[in-house]
């Protein structure tokens, strides 16, 4: 099975989705010359990472654009089964991937937008839901930094099912310094910090559904732990922009940083300059995430293609400044871990896990 087979049987293609981006991506650019007439620069250099940047003559401007995908899915399964509603967490969940990606390059959130898309006006008869959604949203802004603005909430019936929500959003923030700018200057010697997941977080959700739905308990299988599966899976992304900020504030800027979502591990070798990322150091596994390999049979590529297995943030940085950055971490509650080093080998582009005996090629990430 080639690495992806899995979730794309799940109904997620990230080689027919990375084609459409990437394609966007070039017409996007022919714009680029519009913010010439406001006296604005775009960073050309910020298409295709995480975080789109506009440069002031004192400071960039960050935008983000992002969705929660299906994890909503498994709060609306479990609250038939329990009674109990998770979407306080959903909410978090929801800015934190909008959060998280703003943070990569430096910026720090200033407003965030919702945008909750229902299959019917009906989705909104269930309060205790909606007002779970809403306070957990304002308490992700609370742990952002970040205001909550604007807002949307359609009704689009005949496209989204009439029993559920599309949660996105988006998010403007600012480098108010500019020398505070994550320039991707990543440097052959660099050490790669790993910083804890709280565990699925939000990518991975398509193939943990399939595999669990076919289960003869479904989401209420126990984990060895004693939890529901269901419960497991619906535990908050950690949003890391408080991380970034602590680590900004000490005055170190970091060569360059992942959101690590959608590719999994593949992530790592985002930029489009050719090194080896070797991971050396792997993070605790999360329980739920070695159940949903043991009962699909899912190789350790596949799953480390896919899944955060216990690390959600990575930070690149001289080797002085990472035992810094493991302080700053605990500091804010999280474990980090100095989890390898980058290498200069030519033209090669790989990310690979020692410990897991994987490798994985430049060509399994396009998503420029």
């Amino acid at each position: 099975m080639a690495v992806g087979d899995a979730y794309k049987a799940s109904g997620v293609d990230y080689n027919a989705l990375d084609e459409f981006k990437r394609f966007a991506q070039g017409s996007a650019a022919s714009t680029a010359h519009h913010l010439e007439t406001l006296g604005l620069h775009e960073v050309a250099e910020s298409r295709g990472e995480s975080v789109y940047l506009v440069e002031l003559p004192d400071r960039y401007l960050a935008f983000v654009e992002e969705g929660l995908g299906t994890k909503n899915l498994v709060a609306d399964a479990m609250e038939q089964l329990t009674g109990k509603t998770y979407y306080d967490a959903i909410a978090q969940d929801t800015v934190a991937a909008i959060v998280n990606d703003l943070i990569t390059l430096g910026a720090q959130p200033m407003v965030v937008a919702m945008h909750c898309a229902a299959g019917s006006s009906q989705w909104m008869d269930n309060t205790a839901r909606w007002k779970a959604l809403v306070n957990g949203w304002k308490a992700a802004c609370d742990i952002a930094g970040a205001t909550w603005g604007p807002g949307e909430t359609p009704a689009l019936k005949g496209i989204v099912q009439e029993s559920t929500v599309v949660l996105s959003g988006s998010c403007i923030g600012q480098i108010a310094s500019k020398h505070h700018r994550i320039m991707g200057n990543v440097q052959d010697g660099d050490a790669i910090v790993l910083v804890e997941s709280s565990g699925i977080h939000a990518n991975g959700l398509s193939l943990a559904r399939s595999i669990i739905e076919a289960r003869p308990d479904g989401y209420q299988t126990r984990l060895p732990d004693g939890r529901m599966i269901g419960e497991a899976l619906l535990t908050p992304t950690i949003i890391y922009a408080p991380l970034m900020r602590s680590i900004l504030k000490e005055g170190i800027v970091p060569h360059y940083s992942v959101n690590i979502t959608g590719h999994g591990w593949r992530k790592l070798m985002r930029l489009p300059e050719p090194f080896v990322y070797r991971i050396t150091v792997t993070p605790p596994v999360p329980v739920e995430l070695t159940a949903l390999q043991q009962w699909q049979g899912l190789s350790d590529e596949e799953m480390y293609a896919t899944f955060t297995m216990g690390a959600g943030f990575a930070l690149y940085m001289t080797q002085e400044e990472a035992d810094r950055v493991l302080t700053i971490a605990n500091d804010n509650g999280l474990r980090a871990w100095r989890a390898g080093i980058v290498e200069k080998e030519g033209n090669e582009k790989r990310v690979i896990i020692e410990p897991k005996n994987i490798t994985y090629q430049g060509e399994s990430l396009q998503v420029r």
